[in-house]
């Protein structure tokens, strides 16, 4: 079994990365536009390919799959919401920020603002991938590998192992040589391509990724069925627990209904429309209409996410939560109970690629911020593109390590994707406040700004480490994502008061400083329609 897995694994990674290979060979990747932006050629289905893969990830993939384990259908919102956010992404912040021609979120910070708010986003920014995003994506690949591949069984290790003085248990050695390989693999891919070449790599794989997410849900509700079909067993399910398939969010889960219009909003806005790591992607549109058509695509794709992304936890419960298994392992556990090993091995390598994309992609996004955003302006303002790039891929090595040391020091969450939502909301609200702060107000002055991101940063902080006798979140006994909606709220009135005591003396101007073609595709209104309208049908149809 194990030497089917093995082989069809290879041999899907192995067409993949040469296919990648033929297509961007003859690439320019030696400019900071050609490395960070694909030279502003990405098409509408090379950006909806990675914008796809690079959100679905292992964290999406094990991670919410891990919550629909311990919540149901409800967690669904962090599919279905992202779709409100992508065609807001599509209409609005978009062409903006096409037309200034930026490479980075903090470049339009200092645009708006100044150097000194661009300079603490990039330093927030670099923070949160660095410790935060990146270890998450090595943890969670490991996990699901580990599980799906029968890791301990295929290396044999299953006694306590002695390292540099300490014992280690058989999970953790695997756990962490797993982290370290998909690290060096990762590093070698974001060392030695640009975007392009990264974008080109996603939407191979992620068409191998939704081929096998559809069939490891069909084989999951084909099983509870006993072999009658996919309907069988979602009757089945709904028989056996139909709470666990309401849309609507309970008290007590990770996503209550009314944090759908509070914390959860504001993080689907954050990440689809300012995130770094996500956007860097429609900042290589060849054109405005390319890019709208490429993320309104998107959001099409991700009103089927629930089906690859939840459905697979929810049976994953009906079958094992008898047998004790936790939440993040559920999912690799499946895979490898129901998968032929021939198709394991297929699906392994497609979640290995899909765990690369998001590590590329953060890896990429880190290293333009900090060679456009700290190289470039104070350690080398006047180094050449050249060097500049040669810095980035130098700070990418470096990135990759940290992140291989911290991805093993996260076991024991309860659960990895809800721990990552509620880390990302430290800077996720501040960044995504004085974003649209600027963008609406022409008048905020630039320390509006600068106060904006280290309020936030410092107010959220405290609501989430505080000891209970001292903390804003359990002592007011608001939900976490409430809270973040009330600091965003607070965010938005202090920036608005700065500017009214001490405005611009001159309203800001969005200034064009790109050359691409900036007409909107004809369509795009239509098309979001169609899609807001999808989102509420959903809803409504799975409400009880």
């Amino acid at each position: 079994m194990h030497a089917w897995t093995l082989l069809s694994f290879f041999l899907f990674t192995a067409s993949a990365a040469l296919l990648t290979w033929m297509i961007t060979r003859k690439d320019e990747s030696s400019s900071s536009e050609g490395f960070f932006l694909g030279g502003r050629s990405l098409t509408f289905p090379i950006i909806a390919g990675s914008l796809l893969l690079t959100n679905l990830s292992t964290e999406q993939m094990v991670g919410l799959n891990g919550a629909a384990f311990n919540d149901g259908l409800s967690v669904m919102a962090w599919e279905v919401i992202a779709v409100i956010a992508l065609v807001i992404m599509a209409m609005f912040f978009l062409p903006k920020f096409l037309k200034t021609g930026i490479t980075t979120v903090p470049q339009f910070l200092e645009l708006r603002y100044d150097r000194k708010t661009q300079t603490i986003a990039n330093l927030i920014f670099l923070s949160a991938y660095a410790l935060l995003l990146i270890p998450i994506i090595l943890y969670s690949g490991a996990v699901g590998l580990s599980q799906m591949l029968d890791l301990k069984g295929l290396t044999g290790i299953t006694e306590p192992v002695k390292l540099f003085g300490y014992v280690m248990q058989p999970d953790m050695v695997i756990l962490w040589g797993t982290a370290i390989l998909i690290g060096v693999m990762g590093s070698l891919y974001s060392r030695f391509g640009g975007l392009r070449t990264l974008a080109v790599l996603d939407t191979i794989n992620g068409v191998g990724l939704l081929v096998g997410g559809f069939m490891i849900a069909w084989f999951a509700l084909n099983k509870v069925g006993d072999g009658a079909g996919v309907v069988a067993g979602w009757k089945v399910l709904n028989a056996a627990d139909p709470a666990r398939l309401s849309s609507i969010g309970k008290a007590g889960q990770s996503v209550p209904f009314s944090t759908l219009f509070t914390g959860v909003a504001l993080l689907n806005l954050f990440y689809w429309c300012t995130n770094q790591q996500i956007i860097q992607r429609t900042f290589g549109a060849s054109s405005l209409a390319e890019g709208q058509k490429g993320v309104l695509l998107t959001g099409g794709l991700k009103l089927l996410g629930p089906v690859y992304l939840v459905i697979p936890g929810i049976v994953a419960y009906h079958l094992y939560a008898s047998q004790g298994v936790r939440a993040d392992q559920a999912y690799g556990k499946l895979v490898f109970d129901l998968l032929p090993a021939p198709l394991t091995g297929f699906f392994a390598a497609v979640m290995v690629g899909a765990i690369l994309s998001s590590f590329n992609a953060a890896l990429n996004s880190t290293s333009a911020l900090f060679s456009i955003g700290l190289y470039h302006h104070v350690i080398n303002p006047k180094g050449s593109e050249a060097q500049m790039v040669r810095a980035a891929k130098i700070f990418v090595v470096v990135t990759a390590i940290a992140a291989m040391i911290i991805a093993p020091l996260l076991a024991g969450q309860e659960s990895i994707f809800k721990y990552l939502q509620k880390m990302n909301g430290i800077y996720f609200i501040p960044i995504f406040a004085v974003v649209v702060v600027g963008m609406l107000n022409r008048r905020v002055p630039a320390v509006a700004g600068t106060v904006g991101l280290v309020v936030g940063v410092v107010t959220i902080a405290l609501g989430y480490f505080l000891p209970d006798g001292m903390n804003p979140v359990t002592g007011l006994g608001i939900h976490e994502f409430h809270f973040l909606g009330l600091v965003f709220a607070l965010l938005v009135v202090i920036m608005l008061v700065i500017g009214a005591v001490k405005p611009r003396s001159i309203p800001w101007e969005l200034v064009s400083g790109n050359t691409i073609d900036m007409t909107p595709w004809k369509n795009a209104k239509w098309a979001s329609l169609a899609l807001v309208l999808v989102v509420l049908g959903i809803y409504i149809g799975f409400a009880r």
